[in-house]
């Protein structure tokens, strides 16, 4: 009998971690995918002799990375090569900076300056949030989400009064610390989670432990190095990927026991047929632009009361020189991020005076830019869904943050900008079908964790399931890679191979 077929929609993180865990399975594997090659958001652009990281910049948990490869055999330095930064990142205040050393002694010696005592909390909380590493990353990511009975046992009640799910990551960290920079820098990890500090679980404190024990790295050309390694290992596996197939239709048939399934996908020019359809492309354009409505599991209205992350601001920028001593990695918190806060999440609008980041690969990797010049990547969280997008905003914004870079960096920029891209709002749409124009998916508030997540599985039909950032666990590189390996466990477990 021939083998199972699967096809798989988008090769983001998720779904070429589900495309390679599904052919080591035995399955005959096609992934389609929209844009002209891998990595979804994770895409590199290359232009003028600059080389960018479009999505994702943090390379943190490298133990996931670690555990991926390893699930087929292979090491992660069988593809790239890894260097810790240090310092991690740096923040700028309204009156300085501070760093994050990689070293832990020297990062307890910051904390102790800025508030005394605070060294000896910060290994107490850094224990707490361990436990919670532990319990979290080793056992609840890997949940399905699909029933209550998942949690329903001794160790993983046990383990689940350990996580503070009912108390919030800003009162957790303010029962430690009374610095406002110190809260800050607490706080800054789980932006990444695209929620205010504030609506987020005390759970999410796995992620300081992250940053500060496992450290911030960089792969030797950047974050596309690991998805171009992933893309490799998946074609070694057998996998087959079809590229510039903008899958447009779903087509609905009958299972042999009568249950609706899906029989194929249908894009401009061809239909692809399988017995599984894993989606990785966003949840909400696959609901409600390939499916019919009487096949969808969630509602309009239930999308549009989902907390979704931030979209962004996004630039790509080329210098014409080396800048004096530039940080791989820095953190703009020169301006209330409660005023920033309110413009993202209760009143959505175009930010006044946004908190913004900075990623400069090139202080670390000479390979992505001209000789004697600088590559940036500048990001200004904002509101998904906001209108008004238009390219003489966006250029507003780049001089108003590239300013106050400026002022804090004591240097000119602005006068040595000799290439600039931008993308926001829209873009996402365009090229990501990405709902309301989010960039990180789904916040991880509360009531949009685990159970509470858009399944990974459909409701209406058999053999359709889902991957990424907008189901179980999250957003984010790490979880993503997850993700897909935990859809490849359901598909088969509820579709073993013919015999």
């Amino acid at each position: 009998m021939p083998q199972s077929t699967v096809l798989v929609i988008g090769s983001g993180f998720a779904g070429l971690s589900a495309a390679s865990f599904l052919a080591k399975a035995g399955y005959t594997v096609m992934v389609l995918e929209k844009n002209a090659g891998p990595g979804g958001r994770a895409a590199q652009l290359k232009d003028q002799g600059y080389v960018f990281d479009r999505g994702p910049s943090f390379y943190w948990m490298p133990e996931v990375f670690d555990s991926y490869f390893a699930e087929f055999g292979k090491k992660v330095s069988d593809y790239y090569q890894l260097t810790r930064l240090d310092p991690s990142y740096r923040v700028y205040w309204k009156d300085g900076f501070t760093d994050m050393p990689a070293d832990y002694t020297a990062l307890q010696k910051v904390f102790e300056e800025l508030e005394p005592g605070s060294a000896a909390k910060l290994d107490q909380f850094l224990k707490e949030a361990q436990i919670k590493y532990e319990v979290g990353m080793g056992r609840f990511v890997h949940k399905p989400g699909l029933s209550i009975t998942e949690f329903m046992n001794w160790e993983t009640i046990s383990g689940a009064l350990k996580l503070q799910l009912l108390t919030s990551i800003s009162k957790h960290i303010a029962h430690h610390f009374t610095h406002p920079k110190l809260r800050q820098l607490m706080e800054f990890p789980v932006l990444f989670l695209g929620a205010l500090p504030q609506e987020t679980p005390a759970l999410y404190s796995l992620m300081n432990y992250a940053d500060i024990k496992g450290g911030t790295w960089y792969p030797e050309g950047g974050m596309y190095a690991v998805v171009d390694a992933m893309y490799k290992l998946a074609v070694q596996l057998g996998v087959t990927f079809k590229f510039n197939e903008a899958v447009q239709s779903l087509e609905i048939g009958l299972s042999p026991k009568g249950k609706s399934i899906i029989t194929g996908a249908k894009t401009a020019t061809n239909t692809f047929y399988a017995d599984v359809v894993v989606s990785g492309a966003d949840y909400v354009f696959t609901e409600t632009k390939l499916l019919p409505p009487a096949f969808r599991s969630y509602s309009d209205k239930y999308w549009d009361t989902r907390v979704m992350a931030p979209s962004c601001l996004l630039y790509y920028v080329g210098l014409s020189k080396k800048l004096k001593n530039p940080i791989h990695h820095c953190l703009f918190f020169d301006e209330p991020l409660s005023v920033h806060g309110q413009e993202i999440y209760k009143d959505p609008k175009w930010p006044t005076t946004p908190l913004f980041y900075v990623s400069i690969p090139s202080a670390t990797d000479t390979a992505v830019a001209p000789p004697g010049h600088e590559n940036l990547v500048l990001l200004i969280p904002i509101a998904s869904g906001l209108t008004g997008d238009t390219e003489e905003l966006r250029l507003q914004y780049l001089d108003m943050i590239l300013a106050r870079m400026e002022h804090h960096i004591g240097e000119s920029v602005r006068e040595s900008v000799v290439y600039a891209k931008t993308v926001a709002v829209q873009d996402f749409i365009n090229e990501y079908n990405s709902f309301k124009g989010n960039a990180y998916g789904l916040a991880n508030t509360l009531w949009q964790t685990a159970l509470f997540r858009p399944a990974c599985r459909s409701k209406k039909l058999a053999n359709l399931f889902y991957t990424g950032q907008l189901t179980v666990p999250g957003p984010g590189v790490p979880p993503s890679l997850i993700s897909g390996q935990v859809v490849a466990k359901q598909v088969i477990g509820s579709f073993p191979q013919k015999s």
